[in-house]
């Protein structure tokens, strides 16, 4: 569309593409170069340099970001007992045993999975229509846990999972574009942390390669990542 080609090149204007900022600056440069009509979403791609083909140079892992995604999550916890009614106080927006067949006839109306150990054995079946969508719980993600309170409150604030591509790149939403720039620069900050914590020590030479943050149909504004070797 013609119009959406001018309106993109014009906020390739606002930003150097050449020159990597520091996060606050980049942060304001993204807010300066958004063009679209919708709240769009902040996202950031870091490429990593390690070889995801080896098992122990997968970087994955989970961030309670501190003002959350903006995006409201539906949470289903797949639980029984007295589980059922922790996580429904603790604010799932479903819960209960019950939902493993109501997946299996097609039900997918929630954002994230939690489920309790004891559960887990009936899930093994729904792993060809779960893991494409990145809804099988996971241990490594907190997805499996006795403790779902804690679990589902932690979603609800804002933890993400994030996990390497085959290509050796991250990619994961720090926010929306109405939230401050104070807000997406702590988000950014606390994401970019928990990445170089991730670090795997099979990981050689420079793990942080380059980082870009942008908005849905903004351009990308290149991170400084001196900061991280």
């Amino acid at each position: 569309m013609p119009a959406h080609g001018k309106r993109f090149a014009g906020a390739l204007t606002k930003v150097d593409r050449s020159r990597e900022y520091p996060i606050a600056e980049a942060v304001k440069m993204v807010k300066q170069a958004a063009f679209a009509k919708f709240n769009e979403t902040v996202d950031v791609a870091v490429r990593l340099g390690v070889d995801p083909r080896h098992a122990d140079q997968v970087v994955r892992g989970t961030v309670v970001l501190p003002h959350g995604t903006g995006k409201s999550v539906r949470v289903l916890v797949i639980t029984q007992g007295e589980k059922v009614k922790e996580a429904e106080a603790a604010g799932a927006d479903f819960a209960g045993v019950e939902y493993v067949q109501k997946l299996k006839d097609g039900w997918l109306e929630c954002d994230v999975i939690v489920a309790t150990p004891d559960v887990m054995g009936q899930l093994g079946q729904l792993g060809r229509i779960l893991g494409p969508r990145g809804l099988m719980p996971n241990p490594k993600a907190g997805t499996v846990t006795l403790d779902v309170a804690k679990a589902v409150r932690e979603i609800k604030a804002g933890k993400i999972e994030f996990r390497v591509d085959k290509t050796g790149n991250v990619h994961a939403p720090v926010g929306k574009l109405n939230f401050s720039e104070g807000q997406l620069a702590e988000n950014l900050q606390a994401f970019m942390d928990t990445i170089v914590r991730a670090k795997p020590a099979a990981a050689k030479g420079h793990y942080i390669r380059s980082a870009t943050v942008s908005s849905t149909m903004g351009p990308g504004v290149r991170l400084e990542t001196a900061v991280y070797r």
